[in-house]
């Protein structure tokens, strides 16, 4: 994807690509071809939203405090969609990935600074999620899970070479589905209703180190760095595929564009939010109900689905965590990736044949590498899931503070500076999480 790597000599795409979306969507009968051309990359970043860091978190939540948690669903879905749409909005408006925009608006400092929290950050979700994926397949076959941890990982970053990450998403995201079971789980556990709504619409607030470092690790798994330099590239990559080559035809967005690409990253956090809700519900009617608090192994996270089906219950966890693990690591290593390509003006994407584009695969493959061996320092799977939602809520803030400065730099943006709304959320969600982690802090050993 980054800048100027991509040729085509494909006129009629090109023709095509110019052609405003407003006309595309009106030429189009099919109601459900039309949908599509509205859902895209939001879409699949907030199925990657609920990875394994994400469901591993959230039913250590509900397991620990039981309904206490359930109000930050509705309260960080406006956040999440707030973000995630001022990041499509300065891939389609600038015609490059964030990283790009730094490099060329911003000081070294400033593009390397954030670009090494976005590498601590990706590397050691991607090593946590690949150890879940692990875990998972341990519940469906008797092979220990650090057996597997090598040929998934090596798995993973072949698809990614010699496949697309579209092919994963295809395979996988159908996987993911399977997360809606905590749906079901929650109703047939029969939790008290008025204490669920009660805890939906009125916050719960303690003080104490623990219930704050949870807030932390929810604020961090579902507002995670990867997410933003992720969504920003996919836009520009979906306008590569329409043909706009060059930067100059990427620059800039019709009304009608920006609109679809808000509702496509609502749709997304949406169904990001809908999982997060029910599988803190469905946890804390079934584990916390039953006083198994402290969740360390998949089998314990499994138990939360028993409502649903008790023979099958780890099966569709099983399911539903590799199908996120394998959707979500190829965006960790990808975003990594991209976001170094494009401050260093590498040939970058996952559509590139790997020796188009040598260095921006060499990125995917370390960062791989060394979140895998993360899985051989023996720290129970859940448990490990949790910390990295952590470090991600500690490392977002001044990856959000950067981007709400470059989504109001007119250079970059021109007269798609952000409205008041977006930046009153924007701006609102960077001093919740700031908070959040400095309440942390504070009460760290108390």
């Amino acid at each position: 994807m980054c800048l100027e790597g991509s040729t085509t000599s494909d006129n009629q795409s090109r023709k095509l690509a110019r052609e405003p979306l407003e006309a595309r969507l009106a030429r189009e009968k099919n109601p459900i071809k039309r949908l599509l051309m509205v859902l895209g990359p939001g879409l699949i970043t907030g199925a990657s939203d609920d990875d394994p860091s994400g469901i591993g978190t959230y039913t250590q939540a509900g397991a620990s405090f039981g309904f206490a948690t359930l109000w930050m669903a509705p309260l960080t879905l406006p956040m999440m969609a707030a973000v995630q749409f001022i990041c499509a909005k300065i891939g389609m408006v600038s015609g490059m990935g964030l990283a790009g925009v730094l490099r060329k608006h911003y000081a070294r400092w400033v593009v390397y600074g954030s670009i090494s929290l976005l590498l601590i950050a990706n590397t050691i979700n991607a090593g946590t999620d690949i150890g879940a994926i692990a875990a998972a397949v341990n519940l469906l076959l008797p092979i220990p899970a650090l057996y597997l941890v090598i040929p998934i990982a090596l798995g993973i970053v072949l698809v990614q070479i010699f496949g697309s990450y579209a092919l994963i998403s295809r395979i996988f995201k159908w996987l993911t589905l399977t997360l809606f079971a905590y749906i079901a789980a929650a109703f047939l556990a029969k939790p008290h209703w008025r204490e669920v709504l009660v805890a939906t619409v009125v916050p719960t607030i303690h003080l104490d180190h623990q219930y704050l470092m949870t807030l932390v690790a929810i604020l961090g798994t579902t507002i995670s760095p990867y997410l933003f330099f992720w969504q920003a590239s996919q836009e520009v990559e979906e306008e590569l595929s329409m043909g706009r080559v060059t930067l100059e035809e990427r620059e800039g967005a019709t009304d009608i564009e920006i609109k679809i690409a808000e509702i496509d990253v609502d749709a997304g956090m949406f169904f990001a939010s809908i999982v997060f809700y029910f599988v803190i519900l469905a946890s804390a009617a079934t584990l916390h109900v039953a006083g198994k608090t402290n969740i360390q192994t998949a089998t314990d996270a499994a138990e939360a689905l028993k409502p649903l089906s008790s023979g099958a219950a780890s099966i569709l966890f099983a399911l539903g965590l590799i199908g996120s693990g394998f959707l979500a690591v190829p965006v960790l290593t990808g975003s990594s990736a991209y976001a170094l390509g494009e401050a260093r003006g590498w040939k970058c994407g996952l559509d590139e044949k790997f020796h188009g584009a040598r260095r921006f695969y060499l990125v995917i493959i370390a960062s791989t590498c060394v979140g895998m061996l993360i899985n051989f320092l023996r720290i129970q799977p859940v448990t490990a899931l949790f910390w990295t939602a952590v470090i991600n809520g500690v490392l977002a803030p001044p990856l959000l503070i950067m981007i709400m400065l470059v989504s109001n730099n007119r250079k970059v943006m021109g007269n798609r500076v952000n409205g008041k709304l977006t930046n009153f959320i924007g701006w609102t969600t960077a001093a919740v999480m700031s908070a959040a982690a400095l309440g942390m802090l504070v009460t760290w050993g108390k």
